[in-house]
């Protein structure tokens, strides 16, 4: 009778001590290697703005995998205000691998100047439920860029 109790403490130790070799074994692969973003979007630090107003931001991407059409957003916004501009939108690849994306889009006249301002790439899935194609985010990344004049 008493086997059983015995047994059954010798597997948990066992257990244990496998569980603790891998954690270690792991641990120490992670420490030397920096980890990979699987699902990550930057943003360059400088943005242009052409002679007739139009806006250009960039940055990369990546993503593993995505079940309906994924795309690449950006926005900005300039000094104190609260007035978001959308910049374009990117078709995007999910594939692990790291892609470029590049934005363009004229705002109002006048909305944006050369200078400092903030903007907010977003990777962003068009997921179908019951019929309706819903939003999943990916990534989003803020960065503060300098607009520059062409």
């Amino acid at each position: 009778m008493r086997l059983r109790p015995l047994l059954g403490a010798a597997a948990g130790a066992a257990l244990l001590l496998l569980t603790g070799a891998t954690a270690a074994t792991a641990t120490a692969a992670t420490a030397t290697a920096a980890p990979v973003a699987y699902e990550a979007v930057t943003v360059d630090s400088v943005g242009r703005i052409a002679a007739d107003g139009t806006v250009t931001f960039s940055g990369t991407y990546r993503c593993q995998s995505s079940s309906g059409p994924v795309f690449v957003s950006s926005s900005v916004s300039q000094g104190v205000s609260t007035t978001r501009h959308g910049i374009g939108g990117t078709r995007a690849v999910c594939d692990g691998a790291e892609h470029r994306w590049v934005n363009t889009g004229r705002p109002m006249p006048g909305a944006l100047a050369p200078g400092a301002a903030h903007v907010e790439a977003t990777l962003m899935e068009l997921r179908t439920f019951s019929g309706l194609p819903l939003p999943h985010f990916h990534a989003t990344h803020g960065q503060a860029v300098t607009l520059t004049q062409d």
